[in-house]
């Protein structure tokens, strides 16, 4: 596949991530609405995506597109997949975690990903068969092999999610035998930390295809192990994400799924 994908991706991330930084400073004058408990949209989400769009689609009907606010447009071929604003909850409350993140799926197959962290100025991205970056440079999962110190991530749920209860078994399963778990409150970047090895592993159900394709792609390209709640599973096909570097990988999937 052309790098030209790749870096189309690249720049249209860091576009919309600028325009994300242009309302972060303004945050506190954003209308706000409400899809469902917990779940908001602003206009700093639906401009990002208007840029993120107009700038991967273009002229071109190449490929389709599946935009967590816009919804989607088929293609034989293939689709861009963005979420303009992972981490919309805390953009609005001004929490500095937060990212673009942007995937390219081909005749079925998620072909590249990039995470983009404006605040911090840190992109992520990979492209299948060529290996994850963080800025560049190469990226692999935690070599910790002690599980007693190893930290995990998640996404706790909230509202009216049906598995809040399972969630809470699964953290009251696996503490007493880590060092610990953390809530950061944006999915795509949870994935990329895997991916460079600040968390060891990350798990959480029923996420949409939005918030874990360009994920999905760093953490496989950066040596990461992921499965659903089987591992027979396709994280892909049904939004469930266990992941780790592959040392913890066993143990760590046998607390959550047991």
């Amino acid at each position: 596949m052309s790098s030209s994908y790749l870096n189309l991706a690249t720049e249209s991330a860091v576009a919309a991530g600028q325009i994300l930084l242009d309302f972060w400073s303004k945050r506190d004058s954003l209308d706000i609405s409400t899809k469902r408990p917990g779940d908001f949209v602003s206009k700093a989400d639906l401009s990002a995506e208007e840029s993120l769009k107009s700038n991967l689609l273009g002229s071109s009907n190449e490929f389709g597109w599946l935009g967590e606010e816009t919804g989607s447009e088929s293609n034989t071929r293939g689709r861009w997949i963005v979420d303009p604003l992972d981490g919309t909850t805390n953009f609005l409350k001004g929490i500095p975690h937060w990212a673009v993140s942007v995937a390219l799926e081909i005749e079925g197959t998620l072909s590249l990903g990039v995470i983009h962290n404006p605040i911090t100025g840190e992109t992520f991205s990979a492209q299948i068969g060529a290996g994850a970056s963080l800025n560049g440079i190469p990226i692999g999962p935690s070599a910790t092999s002690d599980f007693s110190t190893a930290l995990f991530g998640t996404g706790v749920p909230f509202g009216t999610m049906n598995h809040i209860n399972e969630h809470s078994q699964d953290i009251a399963r696996l503490m007493p035998h880590c060092a610990g778990v953390r809530r950061l409150g944006a999915a795509s970047l949870d994935m990329a930390y895997v991916a460079c090895g600040r968390l060891d592993g990350f798990w959480e159900r029923s996420l949409q295809l939005w918030d874990i394709a360009a994920g999905l792609v760093i953490l496989r390209e950066a040596g990461g192990k992921i499965s659903g709640w089987s591992q027979d599973e396709s994280s892909e096909s049904s939004g469930n994400v266990i992941c780790s570097s592959p040392q913890l990988f066993d143990k760590f999937f046998g607390l959550i799924t047991n």
